[in-house]
């Protein structure tokens, strides 16, 4: 059971517990579920008891339980949910059955693998116009240009303009610093190059400084671990590579064997389109920055961990075969990603 198939099934309790006026007040459009936390309880969850509580007057745990009784009773629940628990203050808890399990997260891999870097594009702001004010200062206008393509990402018409006009968004992130001397400030941001500059503009939250200062910037150079751009762009190379040396020996990629390793990239890879959306709507790249650099270090992980290549004499078998999926999942994600903010995502480094 997917996200959409768990989140469409609690939807449909809603809808039914206010149709036999147990529950009052209106049914949501959508009900948002998610991959469960590190350190959270079962495979996913939601938090819709907690929207539902104050317009029916009664406790968020209150209105979990009686959503959790009747998804108990729905058969189609029990035979893909091994159980629903209850957290916190209110929060529904799903741990699929280890079958669904399994082809769940083969269903997201195939998912990604099939729409590649546009995996996650979607139509949730369809029909939406949206129109953004230009800007006269370096970040501000990198950040409305790269919101610009996250909004048509999720089906939004976007404008930018070239004067102000009334209606028209005006984005404005902390700007990037200057020098006293001005060529020689344009001088120091040429020899970081396009994506170490861009990088900076937009991994930062808008309120935050990006580190474009004489001391900061050259880190955003080194090619170490201890680089975020290094060590994401480093992930989507390193998938390109594993998928070249898999050709090679004739390996084709086919996700078929789950393991425990794989949790939490297929949780990485599982919201990015979430990510994609909210960085859309919150007007924040920082966002997808953010879930890239997670993303790339949950791949290079499991690829450490589990080596998705045979080794010497070792005949390549089916968890290879879903390692190598998942590599390339990863790096369909990461590619979409990069280019999204206009930065080289690179076959080779």
């Amino acid at each position: 059971m997917t996200p959409a198939e768990l989140s469409r099934t609690v939807r449909h309790a809603v809808c039914r517990a206010v149709a036999d006026d147990a529950l009052p007040g209106p049914v949501p459009e959508r009900v948002v579920v998610e991959r469960s936390r590190p350190g959270g309880s079962g495979d996913y969850a939601t938090g819709v008891a907690l929207r539902l509580a104050r317009p029916a007057g009664r406790s968020p745990r209150d209105v979990a339980g009686m959503l959790r009784e009747r998804l108990v009773a729905d058969p189609g629940v029990g035979r893909a949910v091994e159980r629903i628990e209850i957290t916190g203050p209110g929060f529904l808890n799903f741990t699929l059955a280890r079958s669904t399990a399994r082809d769940t997260a083969a269903d997201l891999v195939r998912t990604v693998l099939r729409e590649g870097p546009r995996y996650g594009h979607g139509t949730a702001l369809a029909g939406t116009a949206v129109a953004l004010a230009p800007a006269d200062e370096l970040r501000a206008g990198v950040w409305i240009r790269t919101v610009a393509d996250l909004l048509r990402t999720q089906g939004a018409t976007v404008t930018v303009t070239t004067e102000t006009v009334p209606g028209a968004e005006t984005l404005r992130p902390v700007p990037a610093p200057r020098g006293s001397d001005h060529l020689d400030h344009l001088d120091h941001l040429a020899r970081l190059g396009p994506d170490a500059l861009r990088w900076a503009l937009l991994r930062p939250a808008a309120h935050d400084r990006p580190p474009l200062g004489p001391a900061e910037a050259p880190a955003l150079l080194v090619q170490r671990d201890a680089n975020p751009l290094f060590r994401t762009r480093y992930a989507h190379a390193r998938a390109r590579a594993l998928a070249r040396n898999a050709a090679h020996l004739g390996i084709t990629p086919g996700y078929e064997e789950r393991e425990d390793a794989h949790s939490a990239l297929l949780t990485a890879l599982g919201d990015h389109p979430a990510t994609l959306e909210a960085a859309a709507r919150l007007r924040a790249p920082d966002r997808l920055a953010r879930h890239l650099e997670h993303t790339a270090e949950a791949f290079l992980r499991c690829q450490e961990t589990l080596p998705p290549l045979p080794f010497g004499d070792e005949k390549p078998s089916a968890a290879h075969r879903s390692r190598l999926a998942l590599a390339a999942a990863a790096g369909a994600v990461l590619a979409g990603g990069l280019s999204l903010l206009g930065i080289d995502a690179p076959e080779h480094l």
